[in-house]
């Protein structure tokens, strides 16, 4: 028999308010960089995007396409996207492929590519030139803005009220490559004129930020056109610094996460810098991006983290559980979805899923979460909540999943996790177990080697009490109920889980391969 659990939660009028516009965050999928290059490939691709759960779609617009002849505007691709999308209810982030992607200017018309003296490259020290636009030269610029801002006053014509295009990506993953800054004749005066190494030094990462404010001062020029045209939302993108690498070996220059003051001194008009996380250490990179609000800053939030790309794989779901639980993350969104697999994609749905019946919870996304990701090696985290210590793991920390200790790769468990109240949370997510205890318990607790069956291995205990009489109260499990969340918030009971589910009372967990909502509630004694 179902029941209705209310959430009898008192909220201030501003947080309900909050709490609904956060029913728009953007459970994304970014398209193949040539997926909308045709007619049919949009009215393909679209209807594959609702089915996998996505409420939103990260699309190029390319250059080249919209304006093959130079001053002529070709918007069949970017009006059909819209009409698609509209169809299918699904929102639009456009992500302007302009004279950069991915460093290069190899979505720029060829008009503009085969005229190198009106539209000049950047170089090297040694003055080799590079496929990569020159952001020095007015040319470049206004040849870049002419087109971006046709294509926004397009979209303001065709989507007037922001019904479906909801915001705007300023090129892709700038950033000069092979060398550190660009050393054009342009480049060069206008490091003169600022007289940088005087400010700086000389050596790469001097030269990067030099590039950074530069790259920045263009980008401004194009986010100032477009507020003046059709005023919405507008990022920039990253490719990370990883693996060791020296400017110019990754893109120089590009919103890096420590080149951010430079960048929010150059283009004041761009609302966050994002970044495309394919490298191991999802949690690192995500935290760098995710800055709260801080005194020095005017207590406005520095910058809301939203990951518009990120390896489509089976561990999409999880990482995109722990971005919004965690760091109360705009949106997520695997990159190359299409393309991906039925076994990459399924994860993506399934944490979609579980994260759309959260928007209706009105403490989602308030602060008042946390975000659980595990693997292999990084496989506990111990959360303190007033009186409550959480001990929270990978599933397959428990000793009786015989995947555990077959020797294959663990893949990532994740969850978000939400305090309702004294006592009582929400666990969302797949492949994590937590056990609760008050402080002075956890401090005396004994941990023992387990066997497969869940008990004390006999004679291998790892760790025994200092205390020779247990002092203070414990917890318990009072219920773990699986839920559903409806529309108006309330959670819809499923089943107990009780018994062999909880461990006999131990803790809350989802297995590897499930993905649910838990609603646990403890108590004292």
């Amino acid at each position: 028999m179902k029941k209705i659990l209310s959430l009898t939660l008192l909220l201030c009028c501003h947080i309900i308010a909050y709490a609904q516009s956060n029913k728009h965050i953007i459970l994304g999928g970014e398209l193949s960089n040539s997926a909308a290059t045709s007619v049919a490939d949009i009215d393909e691709v679209m209807p594959r995007m609702k089915a996998l759960g996505l409420n939103t779609v990260l699309v190029p617009a390319y250059w080249e396409l919209m304006e093959p002849t130079e001053g002529q505007f070709d918007f069949t691709l970017i009006d059909r996207t819209i009409n698609a999308a509209r169809q299918q209810q699904l929102k639009v982030v456009f992500l302007w492929f302009g004279v950069w992607k991915n460093s290069m200017s190899c979505y720029a018309p060829a008009w503009f590519k085969q005229d190198t003296q009106r539209f000049p490259r950047a170089q090297t020290a040694t003055g080799k030139p590079l496929e990569i636009a020159s952001c020095f030269s007015d040319n470049v610029l206004q040849a870049d803005l002419k087109a971006f801002s046709a294509l926004m006053q397009h979209i303001k014509e065709k989507d007037p009220q922001r019904e479906v295009v909801i915001m705007i990506q300023i090129e892709n993953e700038i950033g000069m490559l092979e060398s550190a800054r660009d050393h054009s004749p342009l480049a060069e005066k206008a490091y003169q004129k600022e007289q940088w190494a005087k400010q700086y030094g000389t050596d790469d990462y001097a030269d990067e930020k030099f590039m950074a404010l530069s790259y920045a001062r263009y980008v401004e020029h194009l986010a100032q056109a477009a507020r003046r045209i059709h005023n919405m939302p507008l990022y920039v993108n990253a490719a990370m610094n990883s693996r060791g690498r020296r400017p110019g070996e990754y893109p120089s220059a590009g919103p890096l996460a420590h080149l951010i003051d430079f960048w929010r001194k150059g283009a004041p008009s761009i609302d966050l810098l994002a970044p495309d996380i394919y490298d191991t250490g999802f949690k690192s990179w995500a935290s760098q991006y995710a800055m709260p609000q801080r005194p020095q800053d005017g207590g406005k939030v520095k910058n809301r983290l939203f990951i518009p790309e990120s390896r489509c794989c089976v561990n999409s779901g999880v990482r995109a559980l722990y971005a919004f639980g965690e760091h109360q993350a705009l949106g997520f969104s695997p990159f190359a979805i299409d393309q991906a697999g039925a076994k990459d994609t399924e994860s993506v749905t399934k944490a979609y899923g579980l994260l759309n019946q959260l928007t209706h919870c009105p403490l989602f996304n308030q602060g008042m979460t946390w975000g659980l990701l595990f693997d292999q090696e990084d496989r506990e985290r111990i959360i303190t909540d007033d009186d409550v210590v959480m001990t929270c793991r990978h599933y397959f920390t428990l000793p009786w999943d015989a995947r555990a200790t077959d020797g294959s790769t663990w893949p990532e468990g994740g969850a978000v996790l939400i305090r309702l109240g004294k006592f009582d949370y929400l666990l969302a997510g797949s492949g994590v177990v937590i056990d609760f205890k008050t402080p002075s318990e956890k401090q005396q607790e004994v941990q023992k080697q387990l066997g497969e069956d869940g008990f004390a291995e006999a004679g291998n205990t790892t760790k025994t009490s200092t205390f020779s009489t247990f002092k203070g109260k414990r917890l318990g499990l009072l219920s773990v109920d699986e839920v559903a969340i409806g529309n108006d918030g309330n959670l819809n009971y499923l089943r107990r889980h009780n018994g062999d589910q909880s461990h006999q009372g131990r803790h809350a967990r989802i297995g590897v391969g499930e993905w649910k909502i838990l609603h646990i509630q403890l108590y004292q004694y």
